[in-house]
């Protein structure tokens, strides 16, 4: 589980350890990976999404601590808003490399790790198949990632495993008030609960799905 440090990762991790699934955690903030590590007795890696180059060390400290993978979910990222032309390119750099860039080499470095009945599961957004205005860049981002689950999961249909993009709608995650630059636009969409995005997150883990997308204007996900 990458990205558990986050409010999203971390009730994933726990729905994970509930479901009795044995866990490996990486996340940002090593005080909080340790505490949920002892907590669900788990073994951990720091690592830090912006910089790319931790992110396989983070997976082999994982994979050994298990013996092996049989998959992974990748929950980190951070958001950024403005509009286009306005925005830092220094700031660009870090919210792709912790979108895109990073879950792809997470996935990446855990690819040759998962049985082939095993999943790969990455949260992107349903801005990266609906872009907003003023995040042009964070919606970029994270078409970039769906577009590497996307392609994966065809190179995959045949043998290995399973690739799942989750695609879930605006949360109340805090995740808006600790944007990388910008600040949240005053119109966001209501909140979807984090506990049915878990909970649909889950069974499509368990039911083999390679998409879990929610649709604007709907207020159940769609599923395939």
């Amino acid at each position: 589980m990458a990205g558990a440090t986050g409010v999203l990762g971390e009730a994933i991790a726990r729905s994970l350890a509930t479901e009795g699934a044995e866990l490996a955690l990486a996340g940002r903030d090593r005080e909080r990976l340790e505490r949920l590590g002892e907590e669900l007795e788990a073994p951990t890696a720091a690592f830090d999404a912006r910089q790319i180059a931790g992110c396989g060390a983070a997976i082999e400290v994982l994979s050994t601590a298990l013996g092996g993978l049989d998959g992974l979910v990748v929950a980190c990222g951070v958001a950024g808003f403005g509009p286009a032309g306005e925005v830092d390119p220094a700031h660009l750099d870090e919210l792709f490399a912790a979108n895109a860039l990073a879950p792809i080499a997470l996935v990446e470095a855990a690819l040759g790790r998962i049985e082939d009945r095993g999943c790969v599961a990455a949260v992107t957004a349903m801005v990266a198949e609906f872009p907003m205005a003023h995040l042009a860049h964070y919606s970029a981002a994270k078409a970039a990632l769906s577009a590497y689950l996307a392609a994966l999961g065809r190179e995959r249909r045949r043998s290995g495993p399973a690739v799942l993009d989750v695609r879930p709608p605006h949360m109340d995650t805090g995740f808006a008030d600790r944007p990388l630059f910008g600040t949240a636009p005053k119109r966001l969409p209501e909140p979807a609960p984090i506990e049915g995005v878990v909970v649909q997150l889950l069974a499509a883990i368990r039911d083999g799905r390679r998409e879990l997308a929610w649709k604007p204007m709907r207020t159940e996900p769609v599923a395939s």
